[in-house]
């Protein structure tokens, strides 16, 4: 099982990301070519595994290992959603994901492992406040230019771990696993690389979880309990208020609108975006709690999580007329499902 899962796994979110790129060959919507990225670091990462449980591990599968998966995979899946959701306030979330990245990277390093890392974390810390900040101020004014500015705290993490990938040394036998599970740790991976892994998994994770679950109350059927109004030309005092009452609002009236959105479904009348971004949140969730079940001593039940969890990211993309409008086999002209379109009289909401 140790083999034949994270196989499998690979093959999947290979697949996945080949579909993923040539939708965007076709239609050109950024948020498909990063989505596309991501997965092709998941079936890498899942792939150095499976090659790792059939001959052992060496110094250049955990250099791979650590950069795929611990580091690039979250951030650029949560870039594509942040790309998805330009024209939206969710800037405001995202910039939130950033700040808070940045607070739990420099939190993170009082703890004994990352003891050496100098003024790094600070360093980090007042960055991601900057970009942060950046992202809000965008949002507010309504531009569509925020995720540009995401963009460029993944990028800039992404080339800036990738140097110190190649280059940090690693103590003999260059990478280290748990005794027990035999999956592999950080332990002996420098604080200076090491500190990437909270800042892209913290930002790219929520930013993920939480867009999938923002798009699904913008395209369902409402039902406003709590009202808020994020409109920038309301008064400073009015604005910060709603802005701080805005997550709350959100909750309540998202579970107050899921009876209807039940009903919308099984009526077919409910904008497919809804169920395909339910289907991603649930399976970024069970992706990202995987690592949990690893520090519980469970690595074949966070293999079979991983699985899972690209499966239903994988049907969540499928389900989605706008990222699959059609579905055929990647760069030939085999058409597997004719076009889509919503459905006329199809339940949807503008943009929140």
């Amino acid at each position: 099982m140790s083999i034949l899962l994270p196989g499998v796994t690979a093959l999947l979110a290979l697949i996945f990301a080949i579909a993923l790129f040539d939708q965007w060959r076709e239609r050109r919507y950024a948020f498909q070519l990063i989505w596309g990225t991501g997965m092709l670091f998941f079936a890498i990462a899942s792939g150095v595994e499976m090659l790792a449980a059939m001959g052992g591990w060496s110094e250049p599968l955990y250099r791979t290992w650590y950069a795929t998966g611990a580091v690039w995979t979250a951030g650029w899946l949560g870039l594509g959603t942040c790309f998805l959701l330009s024209r939206t306030r969710f800037g405001y979330a995202v910039a939130l994901c950033l700040f808070l990245a940045g607070l739990f990277t420099f939190l993170a390093a009082r703890r004994p492992e990352y003891a050496g890392a100098g003024e790094l974390p600070i360093l980090y810390f007042i960055a991601a406040g900057v970009l942060a900040a950046a992202v809000a101020i965008e949002t507010y004014f309504q531009n569509e230019r925020w995720p540009s500015i995401a963009a460029l705290a993944v990028v800039g993490a992404t080339v800036a771990s990738l140097w110190l990938v190649l280059t940090v040394p690693l103590p003999a036998p260059g990478y280290a696993i748990d005794p027990t599970t035999g999956i592999p740790t950080a332990e002996i991976i420098p604080p200076s690389l090491r500190l990437f892994t909270p800042f892209m998994n913290v930002t790219g994770g929520l930013a993920l979880i939480l867009g999938a679950l923002f798009s699904a109350y913008v395209f369902m059927p409402k039902r406003r309990v709590l009202y808020y109004s994020l409109d920038a030309n309301q008064g400073g005092d009015s604005f910060l208020f709603n802005l701080f009452i805005a997550p709350v609002a959100l909750v309540v009236n998202f579970i107050a609108s899921l009876p209807g959105a039940v009903r919308a479904l099984l009526t077919r009348r409910i904008h497919s975006r809804v169920p395909a971004t339910l289907l991603i949140a649930a399976g970024a969730l069970i992706v990202s709690s995987a690592d949990t079940l690893v520090r519980f001593g469970a690595p074949e039940f966070a293999q079979l999580g991983r699985l899972a969890g690209v499966l239903l990211l994988f049907l969540g993309f499928l389900v989605s007329v706008e990222v699959f409008r059609e579905i055929r086999v990647p760069f030939t002209g085999r058409v597997l499902r004719p076009s889509r379109h919503e459905r006329a009289g199809v339940l949807s909401s503008t943009s929140d």
